[in-house]
């Protein structure tokens, strides 16, 4: 007789990872669509171009805006299917090995190095809040901890029983250091841009 060995299945971070990819694929989608029409119709105005601040086109056509040679909204396309898929998979009740999860972890502190390097560029040097860029940002970031947090607590980087406790409380925390990552960005947008009084 087979005998069947069941695990609990991590069903929040599994929706979670699986909304938080739509998202940003959606996000990625305008955002490609956008550059598309700038190709087409330069003269014409983005759907998402609402005032000098809150615009598309500045970072689109920038430098920026094509960080490896070529679009952007490219890597998300490419990238957020990942999530989605790691989501499922975890739904459906697959178990990823360590070897996995590193490389799943490696690519979001990619993205989140490249969403703050954007950031910082939108904010400080092309002085514009791209509303597709900043969706990008908004799920970016909470994944990112997410995964990380989840990595650390689960012994995935080390087996130190110090940074797996450590890391099993933050992890509890997710929800206010995302929060307070959102209100560091929107303190740098003000302080920057004067963008409350600018909207």
């Amino acid at each position: 007789m087979t005998e069947t060995v069941t695990h609990r299945r991590p069903v929040a971070l599994a929706i979670f990872l699986i909304i938080a990819g739509v998202i940003g694929w959606i996000a990625a989608f305008a955002l490609t669509m956008e550059r598309f029409e700038l190709l087409i119709n330069p003269q014409d105005a983005l759907s998402c171009d609402f005032s000098v601040l809150v615009q598309c086109r500045k970072n689109l056509e920038s430098v920026q805006g094509s960080v490896f040679g070529f679009p952007n909204p490219l890597i998300g396309l490419g990238a957020w299917i990942a999530p989605i898929v790691v989501g499922a998979a975890l739904l459906a009740g697959a178990r990823f090995d360590r070897w996995f999860w590193i490389a799943f972890n490696a690519g979001l502190v990619f993205a989140i190095g490249l969403v703050g390097y954007l950031i910082t560029q939108s904010i400080f040097v092309l002085g514009t809040l791209c509303p597709w860029c900043m969706i990008t940002w908004l799920v970016t970031i909470p994944a990112f901890w997410v995964v990380t947090l989840r990595n650390l607590s689960a012994g995935v980087f080390t087996a130190h029983p110090r940074v797996i406790r450590v890391a099993s409380v933050a992890y509890a925390w997710v929800p206010t250091i995302v929060l307070a990552s959102y209100i560091l960005i929107a303190v740098l947008a003000q302080v920057q841009l004067d963008a409350f009084n600018r909207l």
